[in-house]
């Protein structure tokens, strides 16, 4: 009992405590104040020497100055050089720099120490220092031990974050989101043109792919370990949402982290000095309805980008799916702008440039389609002109036929061709009339005009002596200017017969002469022997010829028997773009066959046919028109769905629709009464009961061509019944 210890302090013996520690705080500073006392009396004994202080003070540091310093250590120097990369030290003329900045660092090195010397051993006498603040003594008497494990206790029983759990949840979500982007659009420049739409939707397949792996892999294994009965048995239950809010947080932050980096590895090619990974979108100069237009148009494609993004910015919306209860996982807001100002920007800029050529063909060829070019038309043949102004309009077809069907700009390929056509259509159209005003009357009608005019005035009878007069000469110059050819060579043959008559030529100038005269003849055997050589020549040339147009028409016929299988409607502006690059590998084809036969005709043979051009013709027209009317349905049908609701005309979408309607079901009666006709002619020809079963099941199965008109005829059906039913 006696020997107990107690713990707690009375008050009693607290008040003799801190009497004791004032006591021994008096006791330290009673040596100070007195060696401050006696430096006090010094500095007042030597106060009369200040004066000469001041003198010696000039010469003093300039001793200091003068002394020798230790130079920077060389292990300074060689870490300084260490921390600059190698490719800034790889010519002299970069060494040469290097060399100068460390030599400043050393100079700068020495004049710190002389100041710092200079400084700590010469005191000026006339800067007076500040008094010295009263010294206070501090008082440490009280303990706060008892307040710090106090505070020590309560930050560890709510410092969730502490929890070993949260440490495993933070490296699961190390581990998940460390290598993982929600979209990557760094590989799609290599792909080639890509549409808008095709882009956003394979961006948005990319980003539930990575969602769903979230949602299968990181999400199970958190929700697991937080409700655990281990983890559950080691959170108080008056502190357990508290816990849930820590962890809550904590799977914010990674979630945020990850659309943060998502959001920044999208805007990453965006920025102007990644430009050249840019993704290249597809853009079409169309000519629909006699109007110029761009699809998609620059707000559609914009609309398209920010869509994307809009999808990457926010996880909120499949997370909700699984858990009521809602986690902020939204990016951060100035993150937010900044990345739709940079897409913004790089997007406008790059648009640009196609928005501008564009405008190009509108400033130099709106006058085609506004009505302009049919009342030039129309007055031009109501003038008169020279045949170099009527054949102007063919020399524009012929330009407009030459433009580049296809531009490349850093962010957009831009494919012209529809709309050359439809200008070189435009502009062909315009030369036809004109050429054809022109050929009624360019008939020899001046050669008439001038023997009527003649007729005319030679028939007149005068009244006068003065319109007498005017006769005369009109007539006379008449004679002169219309038989003054004749009278120069008249007067060149009677001059020789003349010459020939009157004069005896000496035999070197008869020579001479009948070596002119038989030039011609000579000429004549020199000419027929380069034609003998030029005429093997072209024959040889004219036989390669036919061999490369057949071989190039065996090529085209095996181009278009694979119209038949395409079946994708996704793929329309590729089918096309097969089918012009056909037209026009079959024009150039016909051009060689003209030349064939020009070649044919000079040299007397018998003109070759080609009957497969008329085939890969009749058989490459119905897919041309199939396709482009799949096209264009496809275009109307989107400027209808996405385009503005106020631009819309009911009464004219309906008639268009009806078009559509009556123009897909012809070309589908067409392919079926094709496809029997080659059914019924597969029977005739087929002989043996294996070929007649092999025909049967080739017949059952049903023809490419004919589903894809089916479907769009569907979809051609559901779109007008759907309209009848909103209006």
């Amino acid at each position: 009992m006696f020997f107990r210890v107690n713990k707690q302090p009375t008050s009693h013996n607290k008040i003799l405590e801190r009497r004791w520690r004032k006591v021994q705080q008096q006791r330290l500073h009673l040596p100070i104040q007195f060696h401050l006392r006696i430096i006090e009396c010094s500095l007042d004994k030597l106060s009369h020497l200040f004066p000469c202080m001041q003198m010696n003070r000039i010469f003093l540091r300039q001793c200091i100055e003068s002394r020798p310093v230790i130079p920077i250590p060389q292990e300074w120097l060689d870490s300084i050089d260490g921390q600059i990369p190698p490719q800034l030290k790889d010519s002299p003329q970069k060494n040469k720099l290097l060399y100068q900045l460390l030599t400043e660092v050393s100079d700068n090195f020495h004049d710190v120490i002389i100041k710092y010397t200079v400084d700590s051993f010469l005191k000026d006498p006339e800067c007076e220092e500040p008094a010295p603040e009263k010294q206070t003594i501090l008082e440490f008497s009280q303990t706060r031990r008892e307040n710090f494990v106090t505070s020590r206790k309560l930050m560890r029983a709510n410092l969730h974050i502490l929890h070993p759990i949260m440490q495993t949840v933070l490296e699961i979500g190390h581990t998940t989101f460390s290598s993982m982007s929600l979209v990557d659009l760094t590989g799609y420049r290599a792909l080639g043109p890509v549409d808008g739409k095709v882009l956003q939707k394979d961006l948005a397949v990319e980003c539930e792919t990575a969602e769903e792996q979230i949602m299968n892999t990181w999400f199970p294994k958190v929700i697991n370990l937080l409700t655990s009965p281990k983890t559950l048995g080691s959170v108080k239950d008056n502190v357990m949402d508290a816990f849930f809010d820590c962890a809550c947080t904590l799977i914010s932050n990674q979630l945020k982290a990850l659309i943060q980096r998502s959001v920044e590895g999208f805007v990453f090619p965006f920025h102007p000095d990644n430009y050249h990974f840019l993704p290249i979108f597809h853009m079409s100069l169309t000519f629909n309805d006699e109007q110029m237009g761009i699809h998609p148009t620059l707000q559609e494609l914009e609309a398209d980008v920010f869509e994307i993004l809009n999808k990457v910015q926010t996880v909120q919306s499949w997370l909700a799916e699984s858990t009521s209860a809602f986690v902020d996982a939204k990016a951060p807001d100035h993150t937010l702008a900044w990345a739709h100002f940079t897409v913004t920007a790089t997007v406008r800029k790059n648009l640009e440039e196609p928005d501008r050529y564009f405008q190009n063909y509108v400033d130099n060829y709106d006058w085609l389609v506004n009505g302009t070019a049919q009342t030039r038309v129309e007055t031009f043949v109501e003038e008169t002109h020279s045949f170099a102004e009527y054949i102007q309009f063919r020399e524009l077809s012929r330009k407009l036929g030459n433009l580049p069907t296809k531009v490349h700009f850093p962010m957009v390929q831009l494919y012209c061709e529809d709309l050359n056509q439809g200008l070189s259509k435009k502009a062909k159209t315009c030369a036809e009339i004109l050429i054809s005003s022109f050929l009624l009357k360019c008939v020899p009608s001046w050669i008439i005009s001038d023997f009527e005019t003649i007729r005319e005035t030679a028939l007149n009878v005068p009244e006068t002596t003065d319109e007498m007069a005017n006769m005369i000469a009109y007539i006379e110059a008449t004679k002169t200017k219309g038989i003054a050819l004749l009278h120069e060579r008249i007067k060149a043959y009677s001059r020789l017969s003349y010459l020939l008559d009157v004069h005896i030529f000496e035999p070197e100038d008869l020579d001479l002469n009948s070596t002119v005269f038989m030039w011609p003849l000579k000429i004549l055997e020199v000419f027929e022997l380069s034609d003998e050589e030029a005429k093997r020549k072209g024959e040889k040339e004219m036989l390669a010829k036919r061999e490369r147009v057949t071989v190039h028409l065996a090529k085209l016929q095996r181009r278009v028997d694979e119209f038949p299988h395409c079946s994708e409607l996704d793929m329309m502006q590729q089918y096309m773009a097969d089918v012009r690059t056909v037209q026009t590998l079959l024009q150039e084809a016909e051009e060689s066959i003209e030349d064939i036969h020009k070649d044919e005709t000079f040299h007397e043979w018998d003109q070759s046919f080609y009957p497969e051009v008329e085939i890969i013709r009749q058989n490459i027209e119905p897919y041309q028109k199939l396709f482009s009317f799949i096209l264009r349905w496809q275009r109307s049908e989107s400027s209808w769905m996405d385009g503005s609701f106020l631009e819309l005309d009911g009464e004219g979408m309906e008639v268009k629709v009806d078009e559509f309607y009556r123009e897909i079901f012809k070309t589908l009666k067409y392919f079926q009464q094709k496809k029997s006709k080659s059914e019924l002619a597969t029977k005739k020809i087929t002989t043996g009961t294996t070929r007649r079963r092999r025909g049967e099941e080739e017949a059952k199965a049903e023809s490419p061509t004919i589903v894809l008109c089916s479907t769009v005829l569907e979809q051609v059906k559901e779109f007008k019944v759907q309209g009848s039913r909103q209006y």
